[in-house]
């Protein structure tokens, strides 16, 4: 049997029964299926993507049951659209799993935040340090922060100084594509992850 859309429900939710005896629910239809295809003539394509020249629409679709196949057009804009022979149900299943593998492989760049004091000891600096360089060999951006408090805002080159260093410290894994700037009491710098060389 091909596929029976519900009619006259424009934007629902539409079942299509499959012509191997499954059905499949598509909210968004992208492609016209079966006895929906009412194109005098089509350009047939077989499942093996072999030619099989252009047919009407009904000789199409008696073609794709007698294969136990649906008839799917995916040329539309084509003069005359194209169709080709395939299990629909098979392709839409097929085509989400490649988009959920797609989607797994995908990284979010993340931006970190790493605040410290113009006073900071050398073991939280150093721990700070360990933090950001993990962040950047994972991939994601880090901002680099010192905060100044009360009479500390007289020594600002001391907060640059720090920054300066921690970048220099980070220079095998990360590049600077912002450097240190004044905002109010804090000043920040961004911190990119190089891109990794081909074989690592």
């Amino acid at each position: 049997m091909g596929a029976v859309p519900l009619r006259g429900c424009k934007g629902c939710i539409r079942v299509f029964y499959l012509s191997n005896g499954g059905a499949t629910v598509i909210s968004k239809v992208e492609h016209e299926l079966n006895e929906e295809i009412r194109d005098k003539e089509i350009r047939l394509i077989g499942e093996d993507g072999e030619q099989l020249g252009i047919v009407s629409s009904a000789e199409g679709l008696h073609i794709a049951e007698e294969k136990g196949l649906d008839l799917v057009k995916i040329s539309p804009q084509a003069t005359p659209p194209v169709c080709k022979l395939m299990n629909y149900g098979k392709f839409k299943f097929e085509r989400s799993k490649k988009e959920k593998e797609a989607r797994k492989n995908q990284h979010v760049v993340e931006i970190k935040e790493i605040r410290m004091s113009p006073g900071i000891d050398v073991g939280d600096f150093n721990t700070k340090l360990k933090n950001a360089q993990k962040f950047l060999a994972d991939g994601n951006r880090v901002k680099v922060s010192v905060r100044f408090r009360g009479r500390e805002m007289a020594h600002t080159d001391i907060g640059r100084d720090l920054l300066k260093k921690f970048a220099e410290l980070c220079a095998d894994v990360a590049t600077m594509d912002k450097s240190a700037k004044m905002e109010g009491r804090l000043m920040s710098m961004f911190l990119s992850p190089k891109a990794q060389k081909a074989g690592k």
